[in-house]
């Protein structure tokens, strides 16, 4: 007995040291580092990195290694690229609220106007029923002070269409995929033709663009734009752009990558599903836009465009059997309550087969441009720039026209409305989209700046964009090409300058924000 009890102490014996002996040399050492390392939250799930970490910070000419201080944000190894580059102080300029005079809409004056309208809106739709005798609509028109989209309205101001990081575009997008649809008629310039075509024009005015207003019941309206073609599809080599198709996915990229590059000019987009039949078809009170209605062999329910050289079958879009999707731009208040002017562009294209305009020929266009109002004003001419810049990221050819609000006058800022020719080719850049640049040798500081930061890895264009698009209810957006041909587009951008800074100077060419003009406002 004595010598099994001796036995299983020495046993005992030897796997204390065996444990006291990887106690020592394995887990103290590992308990010493942890208990002495410099543990920084910062380096993980935080947009900030330590002390001393070496960036590519972008300067006037070039992108040079600088060493950032904590208060830089720079890419953590994992998480969301474009809350990081939301994060960063290019997009975290401070932004006090704008003086009244600054506004596009006293709050009091537009509050009482929709409230009036709303009230119209559904006396007229009770009475247009009445007179059919049918019953009273169902679901009105329901104003209230808060809802997203007047308060996107109450927002517009002399800088941007909404304040960065705005809650109420993130708002307005989800309410426009959700809110119940309570009306659908023509868009104003195809009630304007009336069902005419002037066929001895090059350019149509409507048709292969179907669009139409809808009404929500909350009392917003948005402009909708369907299906036209596939993602993946391209614009043909043949086609010239005045007769391209418009997409509906190229105006809901345009708005993302109009946020991203921070502009903030085109009116928030969200796309959706829409049943035709029950969104459009039943909730419309146009005979005309009811008589273009038909079902086709398929069972699939269509539409098309009533200008008289597009009214065939062949020209309609078709639901699926009744869903179809499409494209919800958010409206602006309306021309009677708050004017706008449309402007032609400056290097507007020739739309005739073989004509020319002056800029296209004539290298030093732009000197002559500089000297005319408004485009002496220099604030016009760089906003006219930031504009050929996001025209040729997206590949749109057919801005002949932009539009102002005429209560900012010069020191406004351009609109960029209808974007739906954008995105129609990715693998061919249209340069000479990017004139405005090139031959003017100009381009705001902060634009400059951000376009650097976007040719970064860590904010990459086409990185961010993806992830953007991806909270589009019909995400994918767009196609890898298409993403990927941004960032060959932005890098054209950025030889451009630098070769103006090679020749005029960064002086020259990078022009600082001015403080704003405080004069009546002048018309061009």
């Amino acid at each position: 007995m004595l010598l099994l009890r001796r036995d299983r102490l020495l046993l005992l014996l030897a796997f204390s040291a065996i444990l006291a002996a990887d106690f020592y040399f394995h887990l103290w050492p590992e308990i010493q580092s942890r208990l002495i390392r410099n543990c920084d939250c910062r380096t993980q799930n935080s947009t900030l990195p330590g002390p001393g970490t070496a960036v590519l910070k972008p300067t006037g000419t070039a992108a040079r290694p600088t060493v950032l201080s904590t208060t830089e944000p720079t890419l953590a190894t994992t998480g969301s690229k474009l809350q990081h580059l939301f994060s960063h102080p290019l997009y975290q300029i401070p932004e006090p609220g704008p003086p009244t005079r600054d506004l596009l809409l006293d709050s009091h004056e537009a509050v009482h106007t929709y409230r009036k309208r709303a009230a119209n809106l559904n006396r007229r739709r009770r009475t247009q029923l009445a007179d059919k005798n049918l019953p009273a609509p169902q679901l009105e028109a329901k104003f209230h002070e808060n809802t997203s989209w007047l308060q996107f309205h109450l927002g517009i101001s002399k800088e941007a269409l909404y304040p960065r990081h705005s809650p109420v575009v993130e708002q307005l997008l989800r309410d426009l995929n959700n809110v119940t649809i309570i009306g659908a008629d023509y868009s104003p310039d195809e009630k304007t033709l009336n069902g005419e075509c002037d066929c001895s024009q090059v350019v149509k005015p409507s048709g292969t663009h179907l669009k139409l207003v809808l009404r929500f019941q909350d009392f917003g309206k948005a402009m909708f734009k369907p299906m036209r073609q596939r993602r993946d599809d391209q614009t043909p080599d043949d086609f010239f752009y005045f007769v391209d198709f418009q997409r509906h996915n190229a105006e809901i990229a345009a708005f993302h990558l109009d946020r991203i590059l921070d502009f903030r000019r085109v009116p928030p987009v969200s796309g959706r599903l829409i049943n035709v039949t029950r969104d459009i078809l039943e909730a419309t009170s146009n005979a005309d836009l009811e008589s273009v209605f038909f079902v086709s062999p398929a069972n699939n329910v269509c539409f098309f465009a009533k200008c008289l050289y597009m009214c065939k079958t062949e020209y309609a879009v078709c639901g699926n059997p009744d869903t179809l999707e499409g494209s919800l731009s958010t409206f602006l208040p309306s021309l009677s309550f708050v004017p706008r002017l449309s402007v032609p562009s400056p290097w507007i294209r020739s739309y005739t087969f073989t004509g020319k305009e002056e800029w296209e020929v004539n290298a030093a266009y732009c000197n002559s441009i500089k000297e005319l109002p408004p485009y002496s004003n220099p604030q016009r001419l760089l906003n006219i720039i930031d504009m050929a810049v996001f025209d040729f990221l997206i590949g749109n050819m057919d801005r002949h026209h932009y539009e102002i609000f005429t209560q900012f006058g010069d020191e406004g800022f351009l609109l960029h409305l209808d974007n739906a020719r954008g995105f129609g080719q990715h693998s061919r850049d249209e340069t000479t989209i990017l004139a405005p640049l090139y031959q003017c040798c100009r381009v705001k500081e902060d634009t400059w700046r951000r376009l650097n930061l976007l040719a970064r890895p860590e904010y990459r264009l086409s990185d961010v964009m993806r992830e953007s698009l991806s909270r589009d209810s019909l995400s994918p957006i767009l196609s890898e090409p298409h993403l990927r041909a941004l960032d060959r587009r932005l890098q054209t951008v950025l030889r451009a300058v630098r070769r103006c800074i090679n020749v005029h100077g960064e002086e020259a060419v990078l022009q600082k924000k001015s403080p704003p003009i405080r004069h009546t406002p002048s018309l061009p």
